[in-house]
C-alpha cells in the first residue's frame, strides 16, 4: 500500500473509533503521525491501553498519537527530560531500540498488541522493519506544571540531520 493510501486508511480507522484528529503530519521522513484530541484520551486508553490504570493515566495530559513508521526507516535515537512514553504496536511490524545510555542497545521486534513502557530519560528509537508499523502512543508527563512538548526531544542521533 502506498503512503497516501495508508494514511487515508488509518485516518478512517481513527474516525471509525470515534476519535477526533487534532492534527496530522504525513511529511516526516520516517512516516508520520496523527495527534488525537486530548478530550478523547479516556476513549483512546480504553481502546489501545485497557490493561493500564486509567485513573493513574488521566492525572495529566496524555498527548495521544498514532505513529506510522515506514519500512526501513527509523526515528531519531532520542530521550526526553519531562516525559515517559507508552507504545503499543497495533498493526504491521516495527522494532524498538532501547538503552539507558547514549549507546544503542539491540533492535528488538515489537510484538503486536504488547505494551512497551519507556522511562523518562531512557534512550529509544522506533524502527520500521518489513512493512509499515502502526503504533499507539501516549506521553506520561513527569512535571505536570511544565508538560513535555515537541521541544523536549533530545536527539542523540538522527538519520535525517535533525538536531
Amino acid at each position: 500500500m502506498d503512503k497516501a493510501s495508508l494514511f487515508a486508511s488509518i485516518q478512517q480507522f481513527i474516525l471509525d473509533e470515534s476519535l477526533q484528529i487534532q492534527n496530522h503530519d504525513d511529511q516526516r521522513p520516517w512516516g508520520g503521525f496523527f495527534v488525537i484530541n486530548e478530550n478523547d484520551a479516556p476513549q483512546f486508553i480504553d481502546r489501545f491501553f485497557p490493561t493500564l490504570s486509567k485513573q493513574q493515566l488521566l492525572s495529566g495530559k496524555l498527548s495521544p498519537k498514532i505513529l506510522l513508521v515506514a519500512p526501513g526507516t527509523k526515528l531519531s535515537w532520542q530521550y526526553h527530560h519531562r516525559r515517559a512514553e507508552v507504545w503499543k504496536l497495533i498493526q504491521g511490524s516495527a522494532a524498538i531500540v532501547r538503552s539507558n545510555t547514549d549507546v544503542p542497545g539491540e533492535s528488538t521486534p515489537m510484538v503486536l498488541n504488547e505494551v512497551v513502557q519507556l522511562a523518562q530519560g531512557e534512550r529509544h528509537r522506533l524502527v520500521g522493519t518489513t512493512e509499515w508499523g502502526i503504533v499507539a502512543e501516549i506521553w506520561l508527563h513527569t512535571d505536570p506544571q511544565h508538560p513535555s512538548d515537541e521541544d523536549d526531544i533530545v536527539r542523540v542521533e538522527d538519520d535525517f540531520g535533525r538536531k
